[in-house]
Protein backbone atom coordinates (compact mmCIF):
# COMPACT_ATOMS: atom_id res chain seq x y z
CA UNK A 1 0.00 0.00 0.00
CA UNK A 2 1.31 3.27 -0.98
CA UNK A 3 0.93 5.93 1.82
CA UNK A 4 -0.63 9.28 1.88
CA UNK A 5 1.75 12.21 2.09
CA UNK A 6 2.99 13.20 5.19
CA UNK A 7 1.76 16.42 6.77
CA UNK A 8 4.39 18.53 7.64
CA UNK A 9 5.91 18.72 11.25
CA UNK A 10 4.32 21.15 13.43
CA UNK A 11 6.48 24.84 13.36
CA UNK A 12 8.32 22.85 10.03
CA UNK A 13 6.65 25.41 7.96
CA UNK A 14 7.99 29.50 7.24
CA UNK A 15 7.52 31.78 5.45
CA UNK A 16 8.53 28.93 1.83
CA UNK A 17 5.25 26.90 3.64
CA UNK A 18 4.83 23.32 2.61
CA UNK A 19 3.63 22.52 -0.32
CA UNK A 20 0.13 20.96 0.56
CA UNK A 21 -1.24 21.83 -2.80
CA UNK A 22 -0.43 21.25 -6.34
CA UNK A 23 -0.28 25.69 -6.37
CA UNK A 24 2.36 25.78 -3.35
CA UNK A 25 4.47 23.14 -4.71
CA UNK A 26 7.08 26.05 -6.05
CA UNK A 27 8.32 26.34 -2.62
CA UNK A 28 10.36 22.94 -2.85
CA UNK A 29 11.86 24.44 -5.83
CA UNK A 30 12.65 27.62 -3.32
CA UNK A 31 14.18 25.34 -0.64
CA UNK A 32 16.33 23.22 -3.34
CA UNK A 33 17.71 26.68 -4.87
CA UNK A 34 18.46 27.42 -1.23
CA UNK A 35 20.09 23.89 -0.46
CA UNK A 36 22.10 24.15 -3.51
CA UNK A 37 23.73 27.31 -2.25
CA UNK A 38 24.79 25.34 0.67
CA UNK A 39 21.94 26.02 3.60
CA UNK A 40 21.88 22.81 5.69
CA UNK A 41 18.62 23.50 7.03
CA UNK A 42 17.09 24.28 3.13
CA UNK A 43 18.71 21.18 2.45
CA UNK A 44 16.24 18.89 5.50
CA UNK A 45 13.31 20.53 4.38
CA UNK A 46 13.65 19.98 0.62
CA UNK A 47 14.19 16.37 1.50
CA UNK A 48 11.25 16.37 3.92
CA UNK A 49 8.74 18.03 1.73
CA UNK A 50 9.27 15.92 -1.09
CA UNK A 51 10.47 12.67 0.34
CA UNK A 52 6.86 11.12 0.72
CA UNK A 53 6.12 12.01 -3.08
CA UNK A 54 9.33 10.16 -4.69
CA UNK A 55 8.62 7.59 -1.93
CA UNK A 56 5.42 6.99 -3.90
CA UNK A 57 6.78 7.35 -7.19
CA UNK A 58 9.44 4.38 -6.74
CA UNK A 59 6.76 2.47 -4.85
CA UNK A 60 4.92 2.51 -7.59
CA UNK A 61 7.34 2.00 -10.55
CA UNK A 62 9.03 -0.70 -8.91
CA UNK A 63 7.22 -2.07 -5.40
CA UNK A 64 6.49 -1.09 -2.21
CA UNK A 65 9.65 -2.94 -0.88
CA UNK A 66 12.32 -1.53 -2.79
CA UNK A 67 10.87 1.90 -2.20
CA UNK A 68 13.08 2.67 1.28
CA UNK A 69 15.77 1.90 -0.68
CA UNK A 70 15.34 3.47 -4.08
CA UNK A 71 14.23 6.58 -2.57
CA UNK A 72 17.19 6.82 -0.61
CA UNK A 73 19.42 6.63 -3.45
CA UNK A 74 17.11 9.14 -5.26
CA UNK A 75 18.19 11.54 -3.02
CA UNK A 76 21.83 10.58 -2.94
CA UNK A 77 22.19 11.33 -6.32
CA UNK A 78 20.34 14.23 -5.88
CA UNK A 79 22.39 15.32 -3.50
CA UNK A 80 25.22 15.28 -5.75
CA UNK A 81 23.31 16.83 -8.54
CA UNK A 82 22.31 19.99 -6.67
CA UNK A 83 24.94 22.31 -7.27
CA UNK A 84 24.31 21.52 -10.99
CA UNK A 85 20.23 22.52 -10.54
CA UNK A 86 19.24 26.05 -11.90
CA UNK A 87 15.59 25.66 -11.36
CA UNK A 88 14.61 26.34 -14.66
CA UNK A 89 12.13 23.31 -14.30
CA UNK A 90 10.64 22.94 -10.81
CA UNK A 91 12.24 20.83 -8.31
CA UNK A 92 9.96 18.48 -7.87
CA UNK A 93 9.98 17.80 -11.77
CA UNK A 94 14.24 17.37 -11.50
CA UNK A 95 13.78 15.13 -8.55
CA UNK A 96 11.04 13.11 -9.97
CA UNK A 97 13.36 12.30 -12.84
CA UNK A 98 16.35 11.30 -11.12
CA UNK A 99 14.12 8.83 -9.24
CA UNK A 100 12.83 7.74 -12.62
CA UNK A 101 16.57 7.24 -13.30
CA UNK A 102 17.12 6.05 -10.60
CA UNK A 103 14.11 3.12 -10.54
CA UNK A 104 14.99 2.00 -15.02
CA UNK A 105 18.70 1.19 -13.14
CA UNK A 106 17.14 -0.65 -10.65
CA UNK A 107 14.92 -2.55 -12.64
CA UNK A 108 18.33 -3.34 -15.21
CA UNK A 109 19.96 -4.89 -12.72
CA UNK A 110 17.13 -6.80 -11.97
CA UNK A 111 17.12 -8.18 -15.59
CA UNK A 112 20.64 -8.87 -15.78
CA UNK A 113 20.63 -10.49 -12.70
CA UNK A 114 17.50 -12.57 -13.56
CA UNK A 115 19.39 -13.60 -17.42
CA UNK A 116 22.32 -14.56 -15.36
CA UNK A 117 20.20 -16.96 -12.78
CA UNK A 118 18.66 -18.36 -16.22
CA UNK A 119 21.90 -18.79 -17.89
CA UNK A 120 23.76 -20.81 -14.54
CA UNK A 121 20.16 -22.72 -14.54
CA UNK A 122 20.33 -24.09 -18.48
CA UNK A 123 24.02 -24.66 -17.49
CA UNK A 124 23.60 -26.50 -14.52
CA UNK A 125 21.22 -28.56 -15.99
CA UNK A 126 23.61 -29.25 -19.06
CA UNK A 127 25.71 -32.82 -19.14
CA UNK A 128 29.17 -31.52 -17.60
CA UNK A 129 32.12 -32.76 -19.69
CA UNK A 130 33.90 -32.87 -16.09
CA UNK A 131 31.33 -34.66 -14.26
CA UNK A 132 31.77 -34.62 -10.05
CA UNK A 133 33.56 -37.31 -9.28
CA UNK A 134 31.78 -38.26 -5.98
CA UNK A 135 28.46 -37.43 -7.58
CA UNK A 136 27.50 -35.57 -4.84
CA UNK A 137 27.59 -32.16 -5.45
CA UNK A 138 26.24 -30.06 -8.72
CA UNK A 139 27.69 -27.11 -10.27
CA UNK A 140 24.43 -24.79 -8.97
CA UNK A 141 24.99 -26.50 -5.44
CA UNK A 142 28.75 -25.64 -5.54
CA UNK A 143 27.80 -22.01 -6.49
CA UNK A 144 25.02 -21.47 -4.25
CA UNK A 145 27.50 -22.30 -1.12
CA UNK A 146 29.59 -18.76 -2.47
CA UNK A 147 28.66 -15.17 -1.31
CA UNK A 148 27.06 -13.87 -3.59
CA UNK A 149 29.92 -11.04 -4.33
CA UNK A 150 32.46 -14.34 -4.87
CA UNK A 151 29.76 -16.26 -6.84
CA UNK A 152 29.28 -13.08 -9.16
CA UNK A 153 32.91 -12.71 -10.17
CA UNK A 154 33.35 -16.03 -10.40
CA UNK A 155 30.30 -17.29 -12.68
CA UNK A 156 31.38 -14.08 -15.47
CA UNK A 157 34.69 -15.15 -15.47
CA UNK A 158 35.11 -19.06 -15.24
CA UNK A 159 31.61 -19.73 -16.12
CA UNK A 160 30.40 -17.15 -18.68
CA UNK A 161 34.07 -16.74 -19.80
CA UNK A 162 34.03 -12.78 -19.36
CA UNK A 163 37.64 -11.40 -18.84
CA UNK A 164 38.18 -10.23 -15.66
CA UNK A 165 38.32 -6.45 -16.97
CA UNK A 166 34.88 -6.94 -18.38
CA UNK A 167 33.51 -8.84 -15.49
CA UNK A 168 35.10 -5.91 -13.23
CA UNK A 169 33.05 -3.55 -15.85
CA UNK A 170 29.72 -5.55 -14.80
CA UNK A 171 30.10 -5.81 -11.32
CA UNK A 172 31.87 -2.36 -10.90
CA UNK A 173 34.58 -2.90 -8.94
CA UNK A 174 38.28 -2.73 -9.87
CA UNK A 175 40.31 -5.58 -11.36
CA UNK A 176 42.03 -6.53 -8.54
CA UNK A 177 39.56 -7.19 -6.80
CA UNK A 178 37.94 -9.81 -9.43
CA UNK A 179 40.49 -11.68 -9.27
CA UNK A 180 40.68 -11.77 -5.37
CA UNK A 181 36.84 -12.36 -5.78
CA UNK A 182 37.22 -15.35 -7.70
CA UNK A 183 40.55 -17.02 -6.20
CA UNK A 184 38.51 -16.95 -2.72
CA UNK A 185 35.91 -18.76 -5.06
CA UNK A 186 37.86 -21.01 -5.97
CA UNK A 187 39.57 -22.05 -2.66
CA UNK A 188 35.92 -22.13 -1.58
CA UNK A 189 34.94 -24.69 -3.67
CA UNK A 190 38.08 -26.81 -3.54
CA UNK A 191 37.12 -27.09 0.27
CA UNK A 192 33.31 -27.65 -0.25
CA UNK A 193 34.22 -30.62 -3.08
CA UNK A 194 36.93 -31.97 -0.66
CA UNK A 195 34.69 -31.70 2.21
CA UNK A 196 32.17 -33.99 0.02
CA UNK A 197 34.77 -36.51 -0.84
CA UNK A 198 36.11 -36.94 2.48
CA UNK A 199 31.86 -37.08 3.75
Amino acid sequence: MIPAPREPAAGAADDLGAPASPDDREAATRWALAARDGDPTAQATFIRLTQAEVWRFTAALVHPDSADDLTQETYLRALRALPSFAGRSSARTWLLGIARRTCADHLRTVVRRRRLDDRLLAHAHTDDPHPDPAGLLGAADLLSRLPAQRRGAFVLTQVLGLSYAEAATVEGVPVGTIRSRVARARNELVEAVGDALAG
